[in-house]
């Protein structure tokens, strides 16, 4: 009988093609197959590391539906790396369901790590020395925003979040709101040609992103 195959979860960048390790390029170019949050966006990467490698599928719609099959795979010997479109695995993407499926069977699972957001943003700002809370995405309204926040009272621990170029306006007003003026660095297009940092407050950061005609690019925010 094979012994059972492995699950590499591997960070890929998050905007500069460069910041990606030579391990997570030699695990890619190894497995027999890439879960891939996008396989248009991971193939795009694929193609400029020059690794030819078969892709399936893995997002929030269709990742129950492929777990059994993915599962039996790996109990066949079949080695697997997951990837999202960006960054680190399993950080508001898709995959964890797949993870906790492999984990309760006793399938291994190995962190490749590398770029991510969520340190790029800790290593640009003053605002955090040992303790934050991540939250990814907030609640799109803003009462479930503020339920979420309360459950954590002690506004002295930073909080991280992502946020779209299409809601942050109205993300940092409802946040405004409910928290106060809080100082925030807001880092946009993290390691890409545009890439951006404000260190201010969140009234200072409205009244910035209200002057701006277009707003483009990704957005990490750290809020203390």
């Amino acid at each position: 009988m094979s012994s059972k195959g492995i699950i590499y979860t591997i960070a890929t960048p998050i905007g500069n093609l460069e910041d990606i390790t030579l391990r997570a390029i030699r695990i890619l170019s190894e497995v027999d197959m890439i879960l891939a949050e996008d396989t248009r966006v991971t193939l795009r990467l694929l193609n400029h590391l020059q690794i030819k490698k078969h892709l399936i599928s893995l997002n929030r719609i269709n990742e129950r539906h492929r777990i059994p099959s993915l599962i039996e795979q790996l109990h066949e010997g079949k080695n697997m790396a997951l990837v999202s479109d960006a960054g680190t695995p399993l950080l508001s993407d898709p995959g964890r369901i797949l993870i906790e499926a492999a984990l309760d069977v006793h399938i291994p699972v190995i962190p490749v790590p590398g770029a991510s957001a969520v340190s790029g943003i800790l290593q640009a700002s003053k605002l955090v020395s040992n303790s934050f809370i991540f939250f990814g995405f907030l609640p799109r309204k803003k009462s479930h925003k503020k339920k979420l926040l309360d459950q954590f009272p002690d506004r002295t621990i930073p909080f991280i979040i992502f946020e779209s170029p299409f809601r942050i306006k109205k993300t940092l007003k409802e946040l405004y709101e409910i928290l106060g003026d809080r100082t925030i660095t807001i880092g946009r297009e993290m390691t890409k040609m545009h890439e951006e940092y404000l260190h201010t407050t969140l009234q200072n950061a409205i009244n910035n992103f209200e002057e701006r005609n277009k707003i483009q690019g990704e957005f990490t925010l750290i809020i203390a």
